[in-house]
């Protein structure tokens, strides 16, 4: 007897066994319990009949998304087996947000320190110089999430802070709040990438900045989802 027959004729005894059970017993568990058996038995045979074909990997496709049921006293419960994560929380990146110190029209010069904003179809290029000494630099947050304004509905990336850094956070943006423009600006930079650069004003005290990119429309569903994915992998 192969495996394949014998995983069919053990999914076909367990489907057997679990119609016995809910005869003995009334209600919605019990329908669930039916809908299971009989899936877990159109699983078994469509194995078998994969198997016969050599589809071995479009098998293991299928199985990976199947549910499986627990009977016991309680009410059935599922389980999905989930991808495995593309990092975790050592290898997140970092964030620094940096007040900003001038803003001008046109492209940086190289090796001036500054961050050229490219330019768009209605904005032209900028170049914004930062203070480093006096921001935050290499964060990790807390969590990020990709999510569409409730303003204009494009995508932006809200990250959360640690309490420590709340605290930092807090003190950084008040000192900036009185400032003339550009410098009640604080700039967004990750991975050595101006993302933006929101004005201030007052103390920013709920824990949280958001990125929206330097102009309205940056950030599309993928790069918003895959920086947010980068800033919190454990998500």
């Amino acid at each position: 007897m192969n495996d394949s027959t014998g995983d069919l004729l053990h999914e076909t005894l367990l489907h057997d066994t679990l119609h016995t059970h809910v005869r003995e017993r009334d209600g919605d568990a019990g329908a669930h319990l039916v809908g299971l058996a009989d899936g877990a038995l159109r699983v078994a045979r469509r194995r078998q009949r994969l198997t016969r074909a050599g589809a071995g990997v479009a098998l293991a496709a299928a199985v990976a998304t199947a549910w499986v049921a627990v009977a016991d006293d309680g009410p059935p419960r599922a389980h999905v087996v989930q991808p495995a994560h593309r990092g975790d929380a050592t290898k997140a990146t970092t964030v620094s947000l940096l007040p900003v110190t001038s803003s001008t029209e046109g492209p940086c010069t190289q090796g001036d320190g500054g961050y050229t904003v490219h330019p768009t179809p209605t904005d032209r290029a900028r170049c914004v110089h930062t203070d480093s000494a006096k921001g935050m630099r290499d964060i990790r947050v807390a969590s990020a999430k990709a999510e569409k304004s409730g303003v204009d509905g494009s995508w932006q990336v809200e990250a959360k802070f640690a309490p420590a850094d709340r605290t930092r956070f807090a003190t950084l943006t008040g000192s900036l709040a009185s400032a003339p423009q550009p410098r009640n600006q604080f700039a967004i930079v990750i991975d050595g990438r101006l993302w933006g650069a929101p004005t201030v004003a007052h103390s920013i005290t709920v824990g949280r900045f958001v990125v929206s990119g330097y102009y309205v429309g940056d950030l599309t569903s993928a790069v918003a989802h895959d920086l947010a994915q980068r800033l919190d992998p454990g998500r």
